[in-house]
């Protein structure tokens, strides 16, 4: 059978990570996996939270790294334990426990090495963030389109799952700073096969976004000079 883990990336998220892990309870019985909480550091009880729900392991991270190095943490300990794929789930309501399913089948199946939910993969009325992320967004579309001639229309997704040879891989060269829009650069620069699906979200439950309106066009400056960064660097 195929071991699979669940990395859930959690920084102050006391609000949000036991309804969480709470909601991920029968979805866990379905498709058997294990969940992995990275507590980033935080300052309030989410550690604490997580552990108490008795759905999770949790690793403490003794200084806060942000969500790539938290996330790299979960490759690290993916590979270490024999994990065959693994899924990444964001700890702040946004992605839904239903999807997740929609998710692992397409990489289960070998149909690609990552797979990415997206919630532009299909028109539809339900939550697609505001207009000037919406716009951002597309942004990086047409970014990724460039440097890697392959469109993703959801590369700021945290909704994602990998296959064993994509996990060898990023527990050594995931990125640092804007992981997720960098990660897709670097791997279809490697040559990995990306899916996107179709997967509705969820408004922010709970916490707060890094990204806040004033420092959205700083924010897009840098995360799109370091996709160029990795685009011309040599492959691995």
């Amino acid at each position: 059978m195929d071991r699979i883990l669940a990395v859930i990336p959690a920084f102050n998220e006391q609000e949000t990570i036991g309804g969480l892990l709470e909601s991920m309870r029968d979805a866990k019985k379905r498709h058997s996996f294990d969940i992995l909480v990275i507590n980033d550091a935080s300052t309030d009880e989410t550690a604490a939270l997580a552990r108490r729900s008795g759905l999770a392991c949790v690793i403490d991270l003794p200084c806060n790294l942000g969500v790539g190095g938290a996330v790299q943490t979960g490759f690290l300990y993916a590979l270490k334990n024999g994990y065959d794929f693994i899924f990444q789930f964001d700890a702040d309501g946004q992605h839904r426990t239903d999807e997740i399913g929609n998710l692992l089948d397409p990489v289960r199946k070998d149909e690609a090495d990552v797979i990415i939910g997206s919630r532009f993969f299909e028109r539809h009325a339900g939550f697609r963030s505001s207009w000037g992320r919406r716009i951002g967004i597309r942004l990086l579309q047409y970014m990724t389109r460039i440097l890697i001639h392959q469109a993703v229309t959801d590369c700021t997704s945290g909704f994602r799952a990998y296959n064993r040879r994509a996990i060898e891989f990023l527990a050594e060269h995931y990125p640092v700073d804007y992981p997720e829009p960098e990660v897709v650069i670097l791997l279809g620069k490697q040559g990995f096969r990306i899916k996107e699906v179709f997967t509705p979200m969820n408004e922010r439950q709970g916490g707060r976004s890094s990204i806040t309106f004033l420092r959205g066009p700083y924010y897009m400056v840098k995360v799109m000079l370091s996709m160029i960064m990795v685009a011309v660097r040599a492959r691995v």
